[in-house]
């Protein structure tokens, strides 16, 4: 039962700034500030790692390979996109062998939904004032769901029961301030006649009709402006906003390889994919070809588990090993030896050593 001080208060919309400083769950909100990220309830316990091994016949090492016309093709199709490249390398150039690689890239993806609250305001003309009828639910008891997983979205929710009403203080509740530009008389010292009444040629100023003084432009006479804060109400509804978040949080791991090619020229390519799995908390990839795929897997999952669930909870992992191919291509031009590299799913090329350039600039 409500108690008659919140009855009064309930009745005439009007609530003290005080009796909301220690709402439960919502205590050290500071107005006006942005609200630190809350802690779920509980924390979530890591699932425990399966004590068997997993293999796919799919994780067997073969290495893929592309016909020289492909790869002659890529370099073609890749020189003819550079504006300062000539095209005689790759025209009369000879390949004289072409080494394949192959590369694994482990993926972790978690996807995590965090929330902030924090005091917000909007100008009072009559909204539901519901502050003090009943405890507000907490932050992570108000329903809200992602659209998709591994989508970023966000979103804000008013908190029931925390709306209420206070004065203005910008205003000090009368919705106007006095006009800085005529101290609030809604006049000025005219610009025409310097408050004189006369022109410099000592006729009559017409501008002021004589009196000296001119009507406020900034104001425009009224000596004062509405209230931007409270858009001249005098009052604000006062409530606390729920600020849900929820991000996909990745990390990569690139095994090395002895192709020559740079790690960071493959962050742009797709790969075959070799494996795929989700759940809400993915075990470690074990019993890999590659023992770094396997040791990277293992890093970044307790890595997330301990990162993303000490303000957030985590809603679903998802994590991906593909196979990224990666051909050296040697060749020759006017006798000198040069290299190329085709990577990717979209055979994508790499020719830092190109031999026929220019330096040119775009204005």
């Amino acid at each position: 039962m409500l108690s008659k001080y919140k009855i009064e208060f309930i009745c005439c919309n009007l609530f003290p700034a005080s009796m909301f400083d220690n709402l439960p769950g919502y205590e050290g909100i500071v107005a006006g500030g942005g609200g630190a990220y809350l802690p779920p309830p509980m924390p979530f316990v890591p699932m425990p790692v399966p004590d068997h091994a997993t293999s796919h016949p799919e994780w067997q090492n073969n290495i893929p390979s592309i016909s020289e016309a492909r790869a002659h093709q890529a370099f073609e199709e890749y020189v003819s996109s550079k504006c300062c490249y000539s095209s005689a390398p790759v025209r009369d150039g000879i390949i004289t062998n072409m080494e394949s690689f192959n590369t694994y890239r482990y993926r972790l993806e978690t996807f995590t939904e965090s929330r902030s609250t924090k005091w917000s305001q909007e100008p009072y003309t009559g909204q539901r004032v519901d502050a003090g009828i009943q405890r507000p639910p907490g932050p992570w008891e108000i329903a809200a769901q992602p659209q998709s997983y591994f989508t970023d979205h966000e979103e804000t929710i008013r908190v029931p029961y925390t709306s209420s009403v206070k004065k203005c203080d910008p205003c000090s509740g009368m919705g106007k301030s006095s006009c800085s530009s005529c101290t609030g008389t809604g006049s000025k010292v005219c610009s025409g006649c310097n408050g004189s009444g006369k022109r410099p040629d000592n006729e009559s100023c017409n501008k002021c009709d004589y009196s000296g003084r001119e009507k406020c432009s900034s104001c425009r006479g009224r000596g004062f402006h509405k209230c931007d804060t409270c858009d001249g109400k005098g009052q604000l509804l006062v409530f606390i906003n729920l600020e849900v978040k929820w991000s996909t949080e990745k990390d990569d791991y690139v095994a090395q390889d002895s192709s020559g090619l740079r790690a960071e020229k493959l962050g742009k390519v797709s790969g075959q994919e070799l494996f795929k799995d989700a759940q809400i908390m993915v075990f470690p990839v074990m019993s890999f070809p590659d023992v770094s795929i396997a040791q990277a897997s293992e890093r970044l999952i307790r890595d997330h588990q301990v990162k993303y669930t000490k303000n957030s909870h985590i809603l679903q992992q998802r994590q991906t090993i593909e196979l990224i191919t990666i051909t050296r291509v040697n060749y020759t031009w006017k006798e000198e030896p040069y290299v190329y590299y085709v990577y990717g799913n979209e055979l994508k090329v790499n020719a830092d050593d190109y031999p026929a350039t220019c330096c040119c600039s775009v204005m």
